[in-house]
């Protein structure tokens, strides 16, 4: 027994040393960037990181002087917005789709896994045409209507298999006190489902934090842009003046809220993903 263990772990060994290779790689590449954050720009480019002593300025700096505040709030109404947004159209659908048998159920299904294949750089520039002659660009709520939109098709095809694991008993007890759909859902199954919806809620708040194309297209003003295109702005500003120390400070501040949701979220995440995985 402990022979075939053994020839097991020789056969994983390969394996191991790739993903371990992968995060000496990660680490070193993370700690580099943010040693540079708080040193100068001269020890970045002779290579003597933290010669004269952190440098934690160059984050009130860089926080104070190139409208990051502005960028940090709008990408945390982007997120937040949107990912409660695709919540509450997301679960009636996939609570529909997995708990409900009806003509077409398997095709409507088919065709949400069909619109996530669908690159978002396809559609974007109709959308644009479009809403340019209706007027609608610029507006901050147009970025939360396309951001929901883009969340919808993942959060339902990620709940369905939730939905569709839950005991039936529930609902026909409910049915029988003289429930409605709706109160079963939102009372009964939606709380059932909490860790699903909270793994999806992670991904579509990273997803809406890091994404760049919808929010460089349609932020036409200074003022409605999320952070990622801002990043760009200030890194296009920063290797101008020179001030390489701050372009990296600015990276760190806007690395460090998904950093810290994995960190303090992962369980939730690993939970989430395999119950979903098994249950469906």
């Amino acid at each position: 027994m402990k022979r075939s263990a053994l020839i097991q772990q020789l056969r994983l060994s390969p394996g191991y040393a790739v993903l371990l290779l992968w995060l000496f790689f990660l680490i070193a590449s993370v700690g580099w960037i943010f040693l540079a954050s708080i040193s100068t720009t001269r020890e970045i480019f002779t290579d003597n990181l933290l010669a004269s002593g952190p440098r934690f300025e160059n984050f009130v700096k860089t926080w104070t002087t190139d409208n990051l505040p502005r960028y940090f709030l709008n990408s945390m109404f982007y997120a937040v917005t949107s990912c409660v947004g695709a919540i509450l159209i997301g679960s009636p659908a996939a609570y529909v789709l997995g708990r409900k048998v009806f003509r077409g159920s398997g095709a409507i299904t088919r065709a949400i896994l069909a619109i996530m294949a669908v690159p978002s750089v396809m559609i974007v520039v109709p959308m644009y045409s479009i809403l340019s002659r209706a007027g609608l660009v610029g507006n901050i709520f147009t970025l939360v209507i396309m951001y929901i939109s883009s969340l919808v098709p993942f959060t339902s095809f990620f709940l369905i298999g939730f939905f569709a694991s839950l005991p039936g008993e529930l609902e026909e007890a409910a049915t029988v006190d003289g429930c409605s759909q709706g109160r079963i859902l939102w009372q009964i199954y939606l709380p059932l489902a909490q860790p699903g919806i909270i793994t999806v809620s992670i991904f579509n708040f990273i997803n809406i934090w890091n994404e760049y194309f919808i929010s460089l297209v349609f932020s036409s003003r200074n003022e409605l842009r999320s952070l990622s295109v801002g990043l760009q702005q200030i890194v296009l500003a920063k290797s101008t003046s020179g001030d390489w120390a701050g372009l990296f400070a600015a990276v760190v501040i806007v690395f460090l809220p998904t950093l810290v949701i994995y960190i303090f979220l992962s369980d939730k995440i690993i939970a989430g993903v395999t119950g979903g995985a098994v249950k469906g």
